[in-house]
């Protein structure tokens, strides 16, 4: 390959002084300029020498490497006599073997001052520019090419424009120089001496950093001018890169300067605390952060966070308060799991087998929870949901967190949120207080030591608010899809995505949740159970593990299955199991003690034995005792611990027509007693009842258990129907219990909680219940051993209820009183 070698700088200015002195016993030519040799004629046919990367310019020396076969035999046949060489640039430097066709018509005739011989076979050369000379005939090409060439004379007119453009472009050429680092401080004054106008054109254009067409070009100007022009343009570009080449050297070199600054600082700051004896715990200190914070793997905004931090506290003196409170944050920033999370087992079968093995029933919750593993079989990377579990205490919410987690393969993390007043103990306090830690919701996290755990947020109803803030409002950002993949602890200051989680929330009962927290969770409402299901579950679940606890798994306690529903039926009246559970842990307790004693080996459980372990029967039923009389309805009333049953007494006495309201009333309820009366005194000819009979008596309505407050508009159906017994004399069916809400039309309007009040009614022995014609959509939630042992009436109206309700045989009427 025949190419131009790549040359430093300083070459362009030396190359006026490599002009040996020879004599070629060549004619003169004109053409070399002030700095060249003597001058010569070139001969009319010439060797062509073809060069690929480079243009050679007359008055300039440069070296060139030959590797083509063609080209080392043009230079053994020229030397050591000719010596004149006509280089011609290629067209396209790709071309192994050009013809004349693939050279440039001008080029240079040059004299070979120097030839090397290198490994491998190649040659290298160094010529010396003579003059231009153009192609007029080529001669061939073998064994190298020759052609008959002419001299092209540059054309000098002198004229103000040009000595200002020559002018111009000397001062660029000083700009080059200074702003060039490898530049000789001897190179202006050799451009100093170079005064013909050709001359000095030629040396520029052979050493401006400029495209091989842009040296091309002005090769082939013969106008000094026009050469000049496109100078100072090459020239002005190469002074712009050269001063932004320096300035981002400068920046650069600044920022060394200062980094080696700062490290000599660092080198004495250590060596004075070595001698103040700190040095040791510091630098180890940082050290185990700086580990610790490249195996946390941070998302890079939280890494960058923590360097800084870092970086702070290791020029905090070590007996300053604040490195304290910064190594704790640099701690907590290093402990929180960013990257760290267990793999979902989604296998759905075991799933299900795991959540059956673990609770009876709840056959909404386990079909919510494979729904979710099946959907994150298909999308992994879905959102995990927000869930609610709402029912009355003991029915297995808190449980069925952990067996979801055991399902899923995930940490169980869990928190009660049960009187909590402070947002701090959510979002976490600000690092400006003192003994500041980050929120709950961090806390469990770091503990878990994953950042995909199932996160239970126990008793959300019973969450308090003061002066403190709301937490329910800082639970907004942490329960929402849509934000909490930068939920922000005030504590760490950094985004941490909550996404992966899988919250559920527990409640007794959701009208204390604000809207706002209740509209981001999936409400998931866990019913009471039935005395079946109670059964069940003993068997499975409570009976077992309370043996196992008490030491009596081996068979040393035996129980009936009557005795079991014996303890369901006459000891606990509840929607859960949660008393049931600790009535059979009794049970086991006094066993365990006969059986320690000597007494008993193994002791069996019946239905008649249970007063000897559990005392006297603490449920009865006393429905026909309670409705013997007119005027006592039975009530179905929804609590936060599950459906109850209540009473509703009325009686009269002589007075004006005044109600008397007793036993805790709230005020809709209160309402409910008013539009009742309002009611019944508005159809008394319907009723068949004497007006004067209302208006001359004062009638008290009385809500048994006193000390329990009660509220709500589900109890006006049972209100109206004990004041028109009352009024009638007729008493009320005693299984029958009865719910609505009433208007003053007669209307019997929907109400909630139709399970759970169903299912009381079923505990405390009502064989039919009457319900609002519009809730009878809500049937299909109650279990069939349920409707297959009661029979429910629908109602739309007043006067319906009150003919199932009421006895058909009549009875005492109250009589209008007597005057005196």
């Amino acid at each position: 390959m025949d190419s131009e070698t790549d040359r430093p700088m300083q070459e362009f200015w030396v190359r006026a002084e490599e002009n040996p002195d020879q004599d070629t016993g060549i004619i003169k030519s004109g053409q070399a300029g002030e700095s060249g040799p003597d001058q010569l004629e070139v001969p009319k046919e010439l060797a062509i020498l073809p060069i690929r990367n480079g243009v050679a310019f007359p008055g300039t020396v440069m070296p060139l490497t030959i590797g083509r076969e063609r080209s080392k035999r043009l230079l053994d046949d020229i030397l050591p006599e000719t010596k004149v060489v006509g280089i011609f640039t290629q067209t396209d430097p790709q071309t192994e073997d050009p013809g004349f066709g693939d050279l440039h018509g001008v080029g240079c005739a040059c004299m070979v001052l120097k030839l090397l011989k290198l490994p491998e076979g190649n040659l290298s050369i160094v010529v010396h520019g003579l003059t231009r000379v153009a192609i007029e005939e080529g001669l061939g090409t073998e064994p190298y090419h020759r052609a008959v060439v002419r001299v092209v004379e540059n054309q000098v007119e002198p004229s103000k424009e040009l000595d200002a453009l020559i002018l111009s472009v000397r001062e660029t050429a000083s700009k080059i120089i200074n702003l060039s680092p490898h530049v000789p401080n001897e190179a202006g004054l050799v451009l100093d001496n170079i005064t013909d106008p050709g001359a000095l054109a030629d040396f520029l254009a052979a050493n401006v950093t400029a495209k091989l067409a842009d040296k091309q070009e002005l090769l082939e100007m013969t106008d000094v001018k026009r050469q000049f022009s496109k100078l100072a343009e090459l020239m002005g570009r190469q002074v712009e890169v050269l001063e932004l080449s320096n300035q981002i050297q400068t920046k650069v070199r600044e920022s060394i300067d200062k980094n080696q600054r700062e490290y000599f600082l660092q080198e004495q700051l250590k060596a004075i605390q070595k001698e103040l004896g700190q040095a040791d715990q510091r630098t180890t200190e940082v050290a185990e952060l700086e580990e610790k914070i490249a195996q946390a793997k941070m998302p890079e905004a939280v890494e960058k966070e923590a360097q800084r931090e870092l970086n702070r506290m290791s020029k905090i003196p070590l007996q300053s308060p604040e490195y304290s409170v910064s190594r704790t944050y640099v701690d907590w920033l290093c402990e929180v799991p960013w990257s760290v999370s267990t793999e979902d087992n989604l296998d759905i079968r075991r799933a299900a087998k795991q959540l059956d093995d673990d609770h009876y029933d709840l056959q909404k919750v386990k079909k919510r929870v494979l729904e979710f593993l099946a959907v994150r079989k298909l999308k992994p990377t879905g959102r995990s949901p927000i869930l609610c579990f709402v029912g009355p205490p003991g029915v297995g919410k808190t449980s069925l967190g952990k067996s979801i987690a055991a399902a899923l393969g995930r940490k169980f993390i869990r928190i009660s949120l049960g009187g909590v007043r402070d947002e701090a103990d959510i979002r976490g306090h600000r690092r400006t207080y003192i003994g500041a830690l980050p929120g709950r919701i961090i806390q469990e996290i770091r503990k878990a030591r994953s950042h995909n755990p199932v996160f239970m947020l126990d008793e959300v109803d019973k969450i308090g608010q003061d002066f403190r803030g709301d937490p329910a409002a800082a639970l907004l950002e942490v329960l929402d899809p849509e934000q909490n993949f930068s939920f922000t602890d005030h504590y760490l200051d950094v985004p941490f995505d909550l996404s992966k989680v899988m919250f559920i929330a527990t409640a007794n009962y959701m009208e204390p949740v604000p809207p706002a927290l209740r509209d981001r969770m999936e409400v998931i409402e866990l019913p009471g159970y039935t005395a079946m299901e109670k059964l069940h579950i003993a068997e499975r679940f409570l009976l077992p593990r309370q043996l196992d606890e008490n030491g009596l798994s081996d068979g040393k306690l035996k129980m009936s299955e009557k005795a079991l529903k014996g303890v369901i039926q006459s000891y606990t009246r509840e929607a859960g199991v949660r008393n049931l559970e600790r009535e059979l842990g009794s049970i086991c307790r006094a066993v365990a003690a006969q059986i320690a004693k000597g007494r008993k080996k193994v002791q069996a459980i019946t239905e008649k034995s249970l007063g000897n372990y559990l005392g006297p029967v603490k449920y009865e039923r006393e429905l026909a005792q309670r409705t013997s009389v007119p005027g006592v309805a039975t009530a179905l009333a929804y609590t936060p611990t599950g459906g109850e049953i209540m009473f509703v007494e009325a009686t009269a006495m002589p007075g004006r027509g005044q109600i008397i309201i007793t036993g805790q009333v709230g005020r809709v309820m209160e309402e409910s007693i008013k539009a009742a009366h309002s009611l019944v005194r508005s159809h008394t000819k319907e009723l068949k009842i004497s007006d004067d009979v209302l208006v001359k008596s004062d009638i008290h309505v009385h809500v048994p258990a006193g000390a329990i407050p009660k509220d709500g508009p589900s109890a006006g159906l049972a209100i109206y129907v004990a004041l028109v017994s009352l009024v009638s004399g007729k008493a009320i069916n005693a299984d029958v219990a009865m719910t609505g809400e009433i208007t003053l039309r007669g209307l019997v309007l929907p109400v909630g909680g139709v399970k759970e009040k169903v299912l009381a009614a079923h505990r405390a022995g009502i064989k039919c219940v009457i319900l609002p014609a519009r809730n009878r959509k809500h049937m299909t939630d109650v279990p069939k051993e349920v409707k297959s042992e009661m029979s429910f009436r629908f109602v739309s109206r007043v006067s319906e209820g009150l003919r199932l309700a009421l006895k058909s045989e009549p009875g005492k009427k109250l009589q209008r009183p007597s005057k005196k």
